[in-house]
């Protein structure tokens, strides 16, 4: 996740340069909307690459931040960027811990599974 005030080629290419370092690959297809910022910097970061910008091909994403919008609508939205990275990035982890994309909680069942890693956790501080 990358918060910034505006959607410009500075703000991608913040986004792609972290997310290709987070990550350690180089992606075969890269699927977002049609923001003409997009190319030049995909072009540049990642030659090669794929760059899919289909109508609803990134539904997907777009349903993932439906639930994190759903939980902020009775806040009203956040009011500064610092609550957003926070709240974001907080609404990722449990995401990610709810999809097993880390060793926490993986052997409960999936209703179950960020109750038992927070438990883990808890034991661990």
């Amino acid at each position: 996740m990358y918060v910034s005030p505006q959607r410009d080629g500075i703000a991608a290419r913040c986004f792609f340069t972290r997310a290709l370092a987070t990550t350690k690959v180089t992606p075969v297809e890269v699927t977002t909307d049609k923001a003409a910022v997009y190319p030049p910097v995909l072009d540049e970061l990642a030659p090669g690459t794929w760059h899919c910008t289909q109508a609803y091909a990134n539904n997907r994403m777009e349903a993932d931040h439906g639930q994190l919008k759903r939980r902020l609508r009775p806040m009203r939205g956040l009011k500064t960027n610092q609550s957003a990275r926070i709240i974001i990035a907080g609404h990722a982890f449990i995401q990610n811990i709810r999809r097993g994309h880390y060793e926490l909680g993986v052997d409960e069942p999936m209703t179950l599974r960020v109750m038992a890693a927070i438990d883990e956790l808890a034991l661990a501080i």
